[in-house]
């Protein structure tokens, strides 16, 4: 069979000190894993289990960017995280093993249409138009897991210089093993997935002609420039 139209390229993220690429299956998110941030947006900790929802891979921008300001949205905002890249396939595995799967590290943004995610909330639909669109899970080059041990490492970002996120990521509610081994038991896991673990609080509206700047102690920044609307 022959294709209609040209593929579009599979999104690829670099590694950092390789010269490889680490080629995007599928983005997942977690929902209100920073205690302060669940405070922030009026709701309560679930301790009962992670949540999440997904981003399609065209939504990968890369770190240096300069975006349009989105369409459809007059709040979009900005959230720091904590991104894991899987480099093993992985179906129910156990907590003690899901570290194994882990290919490397990256510090990322969800950027966010919360209007549209207010909406779906107060009507009971999906987060999509909030959450899954053109450029809104942007990622920096991948640190491999060799060389990054997760501990009490800063994630902080600033928007124009001006301190607006800063927690550690010892305060995620759900750890990353527990993340890996729970989402393992809906989904078979595989090489190309990424996982946003999270936004700490702070999280606010950005404007065209703001720059993000955002950091983790041990991981390449990420950074991000807001253009005028198309």
């Amino acid at each position: 069979m022959t294709a209609i139209f040209d593929i579009p390229p599979q999104p690829q993220v670099p590694i950092a000190g390789n010269d490889k690429t680490f080629p995007v299956h599928r983005i997942f998110c977690v929902g209100r894993n920073y205690a302060a941030h669940a405070a922030e947006m009026g709701h309560e900790v679930d301790r009962e289990a992670p949540f999440y929802f997904c981003k399609t891979p065209s939504a990968i921008c890369h770190t240096g960017s300069t975006i349009p300001y989105p369409p459809g949205t007059e709040n979009y905002h900005h959230e720091m995280e904590f991104v894991v890249a899987i480099g093993k396939p992985a179906f129910r595995v156990a907590e003690k093993d899901a570290m194994d799967v882990v290919f490397g590290y990256a510090t990322g943004l969800d950027m966010t249409r919360r209007d549209r995610q207010q909406d779906g909330k107060d009507k009971g639909r999906p987060w999509d138009l909030g959450k899954d669109f053109e450029d809104s899970a942007v990622i920096a080059p991948i640190t491999p897991a060799a060389d990054f041990t997760i501990g009490t490492q800063k994630i902080e970002m600033t928007v124009g210089g001006e301190m607006k996120q800063e927690a550690t990521l010892d305060e995620l509610i759900w750890s990353v093993p527990e993340i890996i081994a729970h989402l393992s038991r809906y989904y078979h896991l595989q090489p190309g997935d990424l996982i946003y673990t999270g936004t700490p609080s702070g999280v606010g509206k950005v404007v065209a002609g703001n720059t993000i700047h955002g950091t983790i102690d041990g991981l390449a920044p990420v950074d991000l420039t807001i253009g005028a609307a198309e």
